[in-house]
């Protein structure tokens, strides 16, 4: 989810712990607990640093070893070493509680969305996305605020006001994966020999993005109100086992691209001054007649890697662009 939304449901789950009447009777607990599930609800996002390095490394690593088994215990641990340090009264044992329950519920609804997490590492490093929710949800993230306004206003207690929103969202979860399923259902019917169909959710609930791949033919799709568009389809060609294929795989760019996309179309293309390009394009994330999520590696004439780059570009010229600064 997006850092707003965890932000609430680290709030969120501050008020909920009120329920404990040994929280809520304690002069420290709140704030020591709220303080816990605010930081817990954003450390596993704490990878976005990697940023700062380059996208190759940030696609490969983000929603990776910071969301694994071994990052959700870790985390709590830290968190409370941190709050002792500045409140060592404080009931440890507690506040480690509910700095593991605001982690485990940030790498949990992390799982729900297309991006995905590499939740079960170090045991497998496949990507867990469910598809469900969209990295943003409306619904999710003002729900929480109206049920802040009702705990601010005092029309409510926060515990039992939490506890009822938590209820609301289950039963949305559940309706959210029951309309995904329908849209695979239906995907299926139109084409039985599907051996996989691709869907990554939008920020309106009727609409999805659907990808879906027969052993020949890959079909770029939406659905909208239970109908499915068609927009463009590819054939269904496998990585070939070729030189200047297998040169372009070593770049860290195109390996971080494939680590992360399922779905994916490639191509070879000669340009100008003797250079071959070679491009993935991220199938699932059609916008307005353009799939913004590639990779791009630039050879020379000997298979040397010239250039590369890959991320969310919205034109071929900030592309080009960004291919220009890597060889500078």
């Amino acid at each position: 989810m997006d850092t707003g939304t965890h932000v609430v449901m680290g709030v969120a789950l501050g008020g909920l712990a009120t329920l404990s009447a040994t929280i809520a009777n304690d002069p420290l607990l709140p704030t020591s607990v709220m303080i816990a599930t605010i930081i817990g609800s954003q450390a596993p996002d704490f990878d976005t640093v990697l940023k700062l390095r380059n996208n190759a490394v940030y696609i490969r690593n983000h929603r990776g070893i910071t969301h694994s088994v071994p990052a959700i215990f870790i985390w709590p641990l830290l968190i409370t070493s941190g709050i002792l340090m500045i409140t060592p009264e404080t009931n440890w044992s507690i506040v480690l509680l509910w700095s593991f329950i605001a982690v485990f519920l940030h790498v949990f609804v992390d799982i729900f969305n297309a991006y995905g997490t590499q939740a079960l590492r170090p045991f497998s490093n496949k990507w867990i996305a469910l598809g469900i929710i969209n990295i943003f949800d409306p619904f999710i993230f003002f729900s929480h605020l109206v049920a802040f306004g009702i705990w601010g206003l005092g029309l409510a207690p926060p515990g039992p006001t939490i506890l009822l929103l938590y209820f609301v969202l289950i039963g949305y979860y559940i309706w959210r994966i029951w309309e995904k399923q329908r849209v695979v259902n239906h995907a299926k019917k139109l084409h039985p020999d599907a051996s996989h169909v691709f869907v990554s959710p939008t920020i309106r609930w009727n609409q999805w993005h659907v990808v879906i791949r027969t052993p020949e033919i890959m079909f770029v799709t939406e659905s909208r109100n239970h109908q499915i568009e068609y927009f463009e389809q590819y054939s269904f060609d496998p990585i070939p086992d070729i030189p200047v294929i297998n040169e372009a795989r070593k770049d860290p760019n195109l390996s971080a691209f494939l680590s992360f996309s399922p779905s994916y179309r490639w191509e070879v293309e000669d340009k100008e001054n003797d250079i071959t390009e070679v491009r993935f394009v991220d199938l699932r994330y059609r916008s307005k007649g353009h799939y913004p999520f590639v990779a791009i590696v630039q050879l020379d004439g000997d298979l040397n890697i010239l250039s590369s780059y890959t991320g969310w570009v919205f034109s071929e010229e900030t592309l080009q662009k960004k291919l220009n600064i890597v060889t500078e």
